[in-house]
């Protein structure tokens, strides 16, 4: 059953969702706004992907199949610890007609709906998240080794499949490309991609060479050292606004440490 949901707002939005009765939401704690009364709420430790499977017997019966289900979901909780994320969902189910829950991002920005047919994944940056339908899976996907520690952002993604409806939400305003529109790659700063289908080949690459024009780049450009790539056939969603230029924003508007006119390695990292 699809979700029937409604972007509203400017500056910061907010996801208005209407449940039909039996049909279950789940979001990130921290990002629930609003439900009616007919609407359950319940906080867990296992994602979906777990809770069908509990459910289906799937996990087999007896000890040993409570034993595998409770190591399932104690990997996925330390996955998302690891990630920084929230390590609890809360669902949400309709009863006795029809029901409305509210869900929010936490920074000024955009939403965005992403509808999943089963046949691509979906990968976003940390945070992304906001609420899916209990079709949809929520996993951790690892970028491999050298490219995701220089990436900073892009090291750890939020990964989401299955069939049904994601909200996502980021910084600032939206822009959807594909790099197959422009050659087949686009290079952009780490901290502006919000989501990219599966098929975009996610990379990070060094900002110039080990040279005068490199090193300037590197200092003064405000990009650091590294730029991440995207290439292939595929929606990519950017963000204008980055945490980190943000932070830096608040820090400067409050007296306290500022980014100075140079940018690049020389600014205040938040954390």
């Amino acid at each position: 059953m699809t979700l029937k949901q409604q972007i509203v707002g400017n500056a910061m939005q907010m996801a208005v969702c209407t449940l039909q009765p039996g049909q279950t939401v789940y979001c990130e704690a921290g990002k629930f706004l609003f439900k009616t009364a007919n609407v359950s709420m319940d906080t867990r430790l296992a994602g979906p992907g777990a809770q069908r499977r509990a459910e289906g017997g799937g996990a087999g019966g007896g000890m040993g199949g409570m034993l595998r289900q409770a190591m399932g979901t104690a990997m996925q909780v330390g996955q998302r610890v690891l990630a920084g994320e929230s390590i609890a969902f809360q669902y949400f189910t309709a009863s006795g007609g029809e029901g409305t829950v509210g869900f929010a991002g936490v920074l000024p920005g955009e939403m965005r709906t992403l509808e999943l047919d089963g046949s691509r994944a979906w990968y976003a940056e940390k945070d992304a998240f906001v609420a899916a339908e209990s079709t949809v899976d929520f996993g951790i996907a690892f970028q491999g080794g050298r490219s995701g520690m220089s990436g900073g952002e892009g090291f750890i993604l939020e990964k989401f499949t299955g069939r049904g409806t994601v909200i996502i939400a980021g910084a600032g305003n939206f822009i959807d490309l594909n790099p197959a529109d422009f050659g087949g790659r686009i290079e952009v700063d780490t901290g502006c991609i919000v989501a990219f289908e599966d098929g975009v080949r996610y990379g990070v690459q060094r900002i110039g060479g080990l040279n005068r024009q490199g090193i300037m780049n590197a200092v003064f450009g405000g990009e650091g050292l590294s730029l991440a790539t995207l290439e292939g056939d595929g929606r990519v969603i950017l963000q204008s606004m980055t945490i980190e230029g943000l932070a830096n924003a608040l820090k400067k508007a409050q007296g306290g440490d500022k980014q100075g006119p140079t940018g690049g390695l020389f600014s205040t990292h938040a954390g």
